[in-house]
């Protein structure tokens, strides 16, 4: 992940980094799940995972995404159609194990593709948005990380 250009000194970046983080671990335990032949602990990961995506997403649509979309209007419009397609997948563990069989090659896959997706955010919006986004534009950020909350424990 980059470590490079100082973008994660930004709290509003630190915080969707330490996101990022804490799903990339859960994916290790979902593998394992897998190995395992558990699908219910997959579906409880599912949920966990949902958590945390629910309002990182919500601070990156309502707060970076608008702000960078002007200058990348493609870039922000294929990773919103991504956070989609996350959300479907994992959404249909929401509440209980999917009975449908195919669902955990289909979470697999969908964390493969999560997993690209966070490299897109780290390595290219995230460092973009230094040059992007103003002082009042973190500010915007900042109001949207608190009205979404975290699906972290507090540091």
């Amino acid at each position: 992940m980059c470590e490079y250009c100082g973008c994660q000194e930004i709290t509003a970046i630190g915080e969707l980094t330490r996101e990022h983080d804490e799903v990339v671990g859960l994916m290790a335990d979902v593998r394992a799940a897998h190995t395992a032949g558990d699908v219910d602990t997959m579906a409880e990961l599912a949920r966990r995972i949902s958590g945390i995506l629910g309002p990182h997403t919500m601070v990156e649509e309502e707060g970076l995404f608008p702000l960078m979309a002007p200058d990348f209007p493609d870039q922000v419009a294929v990773l919103r159609a991504e956070h989609r397609h996350v959300e479907a997948v994992l959404g249909a563990a929401a509440t209980t194990t999917p009975a449908d069989l195919s669902w955990p090659a289909a979470f697999l896959d969908v964390l493969d593709e999560l997993r690209v997706h966070i490299l897109k955010e780290q390595d290219g919006v995230f460092p973009a948005a230094l040059t992007t986004v103003d002082g009042a534009g973190w500010d915007t950020v900042d109001e949207v990380r608190a009205r979404a909350g975290s699906g972290l424990p507090p540091r």
